[in-house]
């Protein structure tokens, strides 16, 4: 008789992931998991000694995921952190569970900080700090903070649901707000 092929790790990872982007990360049961990934609940306990260790893989999965997302979105605005401001919100309109498990919900001391988070490894945020330093801004990092309070603030309206405004009006609203920082 042949042996039953095993579950993987990335696979369960895989799995966890594709629920979490749909129903979010609290509705993952082992059950659940189990259906999702094709396998008994035993590989799962096998592979994972608590729910902590999934969610953390999970979480690392969606930072991945969150920076991929941004690397493929749009540059093409002049005022700084419009584009920044349009991945974000983008993100948590599509992708309002991942955007709590990221960037809502409280994560353990081996989670990324929401800066490390939205600056990736391609240095967005310093980039975009560059950029109004550039254009003569006196405090580019206070109007960078200014900027990050009202985009994570829009971020979470739109994942409750209270907001409606379409990319041209985001568009003018962010760089509204850059100006507005700016004096």
């Amino acid at each position: 008789m042949s042996r039953k092929a095993t579950i993987t790790q990335k696979e369960i990872i895989n799995a966890a992931f594709k629920i979490t982007k749909k129903e979010g990360f609290e509705q993952i049961t082992s059950r659940k998991l189990a259906a999702a990934a094709g396998c008994s609940t035993q590989p799962i306990f096998r592979i994972y000694e608590n729910m902590d260790g999934l969610k953390k893989d999970v979480y690392d999965k969606a930072a991945q995921y969150y920076e991929e997302y941004y690397n493929n979105c749009a540059k093409t605005h002049d005022v700084p952190f419009v584009d920044l401001g349009l991945a974000y919100i983008g993100f948590a309109q599509k992708y309002p569970h991942l955007f709590r498990l990221l960037f809502i919900s409280a994560q353990g001391p081996e989670s990324k900080s929401m800066y490390d988070l939205v600056n990736g490894s391609n240095e967005n945020v310093v980039n975009e700090i560059a950029r109004a330093n550039a254009l003569g801004a006196s405090n580019a990092q206070q109007l960078f903070m200014q900027m990050w309070i009202f985009i994570h603030g829009a971020g979470c309206m739109a994942v409750t649901g209270d907001y409606d405004l379409d990319e041209n009006a985001s568009v003018e609203m962010l760089e509204s707000a850059y100006k507005a920082f700016s004096i």
